[in-house]
């Protein structure tokens, strides 16, 4: 926990290499001080096929999934945080976002908790 999965079309990596990317969505996610180094995870899913706005215009965005107990704030700074980085790494690429989502502390499990 947490977990950052970035959707984005394929050939954003031709920019950067998929390694880079997850490693700078690792770092804005922990020098934001929300996660533990330790706990934060990045994944990537790059898509041949996709359609935005009916049109094959690239795009990234990323889906946070965290623990609850952030503030709205915290939250909006996490999403500017990736989203700026993301701009700046992509800059002709106009359709970047983020959303997060929170994991319920009551309904979550892991290996670790049986």
């Amino acid at each position: 926990m947490p977990h950052f999965v970035m959707d984005c079309s394929q050939s954003v990596l031709e920019s950067h290499k998929e390694e880079f990317i997850i490693e700078q969505i690792h770092l804005i996610a922990y020098a934001t001080g929300l996660f533990d180094e330790g706990d934060i995870k990045v994944r990537m899913n790059a898509f041949k096929t996709f359609v935005v706005g009916n049109k094959r215009d690239d795009f990234i965005h990323v889906f946070a999934h965290i623990m609850q107990g952030r503030s709205t704030e915290q939250k909006a700074h996490l999403s500017k945080q990736v989203v700026t980085k993301l701009t700046t790494l992509f800059p002709d690429i106009t359709n970047i976002a983020m959303n997060i989502s929170d994991f319920e502390k009551a309904t979550y499990c892991n290996r670790a908790m049986l």
